[in-house]
């Protein structure tokens, strides 16, 4: 097995502790330097002069999202910047004007607070997917078959955060909407480490910039194709309301906008450090990892869509069934192994998920699974 080399200047772009193998990205990601001093920049300009800060925001709110539109092959004036990704589905499903009959599809793989998000608003079908399935086809036809005669939305992962794989393709995308299924997409993950995060041209589709694309916490967008835009009613009523959507979505009167307008210097870091690059680095570092793990007697690899920064590999079933269950070996990993990772619970034996990032070195997953080796056959 080749041992994929370090990125050239990755580690030191971050701040963060050399203590702990920081092997979960996906879940909180990280602020390059770069980027917090920015962020912290915008925070001092906002309390040196607050009135200049807040009258100025919304024109320079609008600027910074065009920069990110630019960077996601977006429409500027079809995105809005919101805080995260359950923020987003909620606004997604209340510009449909669901009634409690409405049949939502969600899938077993779907953030929790986003399918409950839509269960709250109508009624859900649940379409499993086995963590097994073996290709983008077999998952897309899982979802295909879960539709019925009173299907009105889809609510799908574009990449599931536990098993790591494409759901919403658009080959997917195309054919609901063939069938009149409007489609509400969760693309948490693919902001920097998809080149083309709106392909298939989903009715709505939201994504997370605090993740892959280097961006401070609190820092999302939404996308929404034309026909929806009109519906989408701002969070909050603002002095921006008549401007509707996007800047009536943004304008939060006196919030914290300065994530916001630091996020398109975490996606021209990527440019600038050759975005093509980063997202071989990661796959690969990503692949070297799970082969490290899949050597460890009782975990095995699952399907993986190619070029994602993230792999997941099935537990022993005796292993985190429960999300109590997965907690606790998540801690307990991190305590005696000083790794952060993801573990997914499933009732016949949960998963790990490991990401990768240009900070991460190879000998970071020699470490995990050596100490996981140990853990697991101490029982």
């Amino acid at each position: 097995m080749s041992t994929p080399a370090g990125f050239p200047g990755g580690p030191e772009l971050f701040r963060l502790s050399p203590d702990v193998a920081h092997l979960n990205h996906g879940s909180f990601g990280a602020v390059p330097t770069p980027v917090a001093r920015l962020h912290q920049e915008l925070a001092a300009e906002a309390a040196a002069d607050p009135d200049a800060f807040f009258l100025g925001v919304p024109d320079r709110v609008a600027e910074a999202r065009g920069r990110v539109a630019a960077h996601l092959g977006a429409d500027p004036e079809g995105i809005a910047f919101v805080t995260n990704a359950t923020e987003a589905a909620q606004l997604s499903l209340d510009a449909l004007g669901l009634d409690a009959d409405d049949e939502v599809l969600v899938t077993d793989h779907g953030y929790g607070t986003v399918v409950a998000a839509a269960a709250r608003r109508a009624r859900t079908v649940t379409v499993p997917l086995d963590p097994t399935l073996p290709d983008e086809d077999a998952v897309r036809e899982a979802v295909i078959a879960g539709l019925t005669p009173r299907t009105k939305v889809a609510v799908l992962d574009h990449i599931s955060s536990p098993t790591a794989r494409t759901v919403a393709g658009p080959r997917l995308l195309a054919e609901l909407r063939e069938r009149g299924v409007t489609t509400v997409v969760d693309g948490a993950h693919a902001p920097g480490m998809l080149a083309e995060p709106l392909a298939g041209e989903p009715d709505f589709w939201f994504g997370n910039l605090h993740k892959w694309a280097y961006a401070p916490p609190g820092s999302a967008v939404l996308a929404v194709a034309p026909a929806y835009r009109a519906r989408v009613a701002a969070p909050v009523r603002s002095w921006e309301d008549e401007r509707g959507f996007p800047r009536a979505v943004e304008y939060r009167a006196t919030t914290d906008y300065t994530g916001w307008l630091a996020a398109p210097e975490g996606l021209g870091l990527i440019a600038g450090l050759g975005a093509e690059s980063v997202r071989a680095h990661n796959s690969e570092l990503a692949r070297h990892g799970a082969e490290l793990l899949a050597g460890i007697p009782g975990l095995t690899p699952l399907p993986y869509t190619e070029g994602l920064a993230m792999r997941s590999l099935r537990l022993p079933r005796s292993l985190a069934r429960t999300q109590q269950e997965a907690t606790a070996l998540r801690e307990e990993i991190a305590a005696r192994l000083g790794c952060r990772v993801l573990i997914w619970p499933w009732p016949d034996g949960g998963g790990i998920r490991i990401c990768a990032q240009i900070y991460n070195r190879a000998e970071e997953y020699e470490r995990l699974a050596a100490g996981l080796r140990t853990l697991l056959a101490d029982g």
